[in-house]
């Protein structure tokens, strides 16, 4: 089981090579990739192997892997990923109703295809806006992983705390899908809050104990992310969530 850090949350804090060192100081296997290291993927593979960190998942645009495939998939080999995540969609890109949602997992389900066929894995990853109910009550999440069938999940804990769900249901309605978790937690007061109302695992609102119990029942399970989407100090978040982890990971 590896330890990565989402290479989004240090994005305020480049070069990358100093956030490297950092990443590798605190003792994480190694980090999740998205677009802003893939500018020159054979530079930023040599300053992986320097370190000996790993990149073995990463986030991919919908608009690069549907408008140029063959790059992704060529960035993807370079970097030495093996499980490409599908990370996002911009608000007005987003389906409004059941029909809509199911037009995105037909793209889905072929794009799943398609990355199998080049030897890779190949994931979702949610935010909070897959978890507001359409038409019957239907979650839009629960819509992708039914009409995309062999499509993983990189399952986005903060986030579906965000969105006012539980983890554990989700962890445990869906285990065998889910390849990957992002953790972190939420402030109290998160719609005010600093750091856009996001805390370090550990650090929030949650009771993680249960949800640690819970990793130990996903049989396909293969990363724990860290992850914070707007720290203001990168040291304080890498070293908090190590810490925090091995704690609980102690604690099962």
């Amino acid at each position: 089981m590896k330890t990565l850090v989402q290479l989004y949350s240090a994005r305020n804090f480049t070069p990358w090579d100093r956030i490297l060192d950092q990443v590798k100081s605190s003792a994480y296997d190694g980090v999740e990739g998205f677009f802003a290291n893939y500018e020159d993927p054979a530079a930023f593979r040599r300053l992986l192997d320097e370190r000996g960190l790993i990149m073995p998942q990463g986030h991919f645009g919908l608009d690069l892997l549907e408008s140029n495939f063959e790059k992704a998939i060529s960035i993807a080999r370079t970097l030495g990923i093996d499980t490409v995540i599908a990370p996002w969609l911009a608000p007005e890109d987003r389906p409004a109703d059941l029909a809509g949602w199911k037009i995105l997992a037909a793209r889905l389900d072929l794009l799943d295809h398609k990355v199998r066929g080049e030897g890779f894995d190949f994931a979702w990853h949610n935010h909070d806006f897959e978890f507001v109910p359409v038409e019957n009550g239907l979650i839009p999440m629960d819509i992708l992983l039914d009409a995309a069938p062999e499509m993983n999940w990189e399952a986005d804990l903060g986030w579906i705390l965000r969105a006012g769900g539980d983890p554990l249901d989700w962890l445990r309605a869906r285990a065998e899908r889910v390849v990957a978790v992002h953790l972190k937690d939420v402030q109290p007061n998160h719609a005010t809050a600093l750091e856009d109302g996001w805390a370090d695992l550990g650090h929030g609102v949650s009771d993680w104990r249960p949800i640690f119990e819970e990793f130990e029942k996903l049989p396909y399970l293969k990363a724990h992310v860290a992850e914070h989407d707007n720290p203001i100090d990168l040291d304080r978040f890498l070293h908090r969530w190590s810490q925090s982890f091995k704690t609980l990971a102690s604690q099962k």
